[in-house]
């Protein structure tokens, strides 16, 4: 049986109340101060380092533009440009760090990793001092603090800590309760143990040493030339050809006899044609290569405002997988892997989806969890794997919105080993309308040519334990079907 999902009002209401606070920032300076190195270091990680720094910059130089209108001067072009040039210059400044962090931090290990923020925020001030733009002594102790509590937050979020809500808690008292206090009554702020440009050299220092040290530590290295096992298991989409390892140029690379060419791009091979990615599935791939960054965060809010437990309602599904210890798992349009935390450890992972983007994040969400995975990139109408090669087949979410759910369905037959119980789960009508259509991109999904279903019809027939079931809100199905074993 299923989990059922309930409602948590606890957990409501602390979801509604650190959203508030958030809100709050945008509006109150002394609070703004305190969630706005929190949302900045969020939203960077959830980007590429190239579109995420010139995003920033766009965050941070239009606002300023419109809220300081009142300093533009009007006495000529020339005084026109120098202050567009010194306050574009600001705002560059103002996102270095952020960038800084995005670049070293995933290369550094455990806790070490919320450093690099709040060194290069300070340092900052010791570049500033050198190049006499301002006053850098105006950077001290305060300064790291706050980004290095920013950079905690973040990092206890990521690795969905219990701890955050405690920690998050504590920084609301002290930080904002110190902030709001003098915003209101004028208090000075205490004087730094240690200030000025001492404080900002010595965290220059250190974020170099950490940057060489990410540099000569890049991590472990995924080679498909020394698994034969598993090269063996795939075969090319198109002809069926088996498929071997070529290294050209110290890049690997996925050869068939017939001369077929799948790259390896950053452990990841690729499948992909142009023809994969028209109509629906080219519609949706545009959209999570654009929300991919996004996608985690934006579910787990999601269910925490509403006051569901994020695991609970992972389990109400992926408990009716059958997985043993030793099994081979594979997942078709895996996303960014969220499922795999919910198997039992000792299996064997493959994920296929048709999203670079989503799959770069699944590549992350897999080092912060420390397990491993094959990864593809691949149509999930196409799957590019021998017949029978996996103990257990499953899907969640997706499958809506292919361009031929009925050859998807029988791929994943095609590749589950006699006997497997496969699983097919995705959102009904009632939450595509609730949710998907009102939010962001909500165009894609309007005026449909047929509502969604679940595609109990597109099961064969030869299909045996056939089974739909309906989430208890009605937001989602769960079909499974079992391969016949071989008698």
């Amino acid at each position: 049986m299923p989990t059922i999902v309930q409602s948590s009002r606890r957990s409501q209401i602390v979801a509604w109340a650190v959203a508030s606070l958030f809100v709050l920032g945008f509006f109150l300076s002394p609070m703004g101060a305190w969630t706005g190195p929190i949302l900045g270091v969020w939203f960077v990680g959830t980007q590429k380092p190239r579109r995420g720094f010139l995003w920033m910059i766009a965050f941070s130089f239009i606002p300023a533009l419109i809220f300081g209108w009142r300093n533009f001067p009007l006495t000529g072009p020339a005084q026109a440009l120098e202050y567009l040039a010194w306050t574009l210059l600001a705002a560059v400044l103002g996102v270095l760090p952020f960038t800084f962090h995005r670049l070293v931090s995933v290369r550094l290990p455990g806790f070490l990793s919320t450093l690099p923020l709040p060194l290069a925020a300070v340092a900052l001030s010791a570049l500033v001092l050198a190049l006499h733009i301002g006053a850098a002594s105006m950077i001290g102790p305060s300064t790291f603090l706050i980004f290095w509590f920013a950079a905690t937050v973040v990092w206890l979020w990521n690795h969905e800590s219990h701890a955050t809500e405690f920690v998050f808690a504590a920084g609301f008292i002290v930080v904002g309760g110190f902030g709001l206090f003098r915003h209101f009554s004028g208090a000075a702020l205490p004087v730094n143990l240690l200030t000025g440009a001492t404080f900002s050299w010595v965290c220059l220092g250190v974020a170099l040493f950490l940057s060489v040290w990410a540099l000569l530590n890049p991590g472990k290295r995924q080679t498909w030339a020394n698994r034969p096992q598993t090269v063996a298991l795939l075969k090319s989409p198109a002809t069926g050809n088996p498929l071997h390892v070529v290294t050209e140029n110290g890049r690997e690379t996925l050869l068939s006899s017939s001369g077929e060419r799948f790259p390896i791009r950053h452990a990841i091979p690729s499948f992909l044609t142009p023809q994969d990615l028209t109509g629906e599935n080219g519609k949706y791939n545009h959209l999570y290569q654009v929300i991919g960054g996004f996608y985690d965060d934006t579910q787990r809010i999601f269910i925490a405002l509403k006051g569901f437990s994020r695991d609970v309602y992972f389990r109400s599904y992926m408990s009716l997988l059958e997985v043993k210890p030793g099994d081979s798992v594979l997942e078709t349009s895996v996303g960014t892997g969220l499922n795999f935390k919910y198997l039992p450890r000792g299996v064997k992972l493959s994920g296929l989806d048709l999203s670079p983007e989503m799959l770069a994040n699944c590549q992350a969400n897999l080092r912060r969890w420390q397990m491993d995975a094959d990864l593809y990139l691949g149509n999930a109408e196409s799957l590019p794997f021998t017949d029978s090669s996996f103990d257990v087949v499953f899907h969640v979410g997706g499958i809506n919105f292919f361009n031929n759910r009925a050859k998807a369905i029988r791929e994943m037959i095609r590749v589950a080993k006699p006997g497997c119980l496969l699983l097919i789960a995705d959102e009904t009508e009632k939450h595509v309308k609730a949710v998907y259509e009102k939010g962001p991109g909500g165009h894609l999904y309007k005026n449909r040519k047929e509502p969604v279903s679940a595609p109990i019809d597109l099961v064969p027939l030869e299909m045996q334990e056939i089974h739909l079931e309906i989430g208890r809100t009605g937001e989602w199905y769960m079909l499974t079907f079992r391969k016949p074993a071989i008698a």
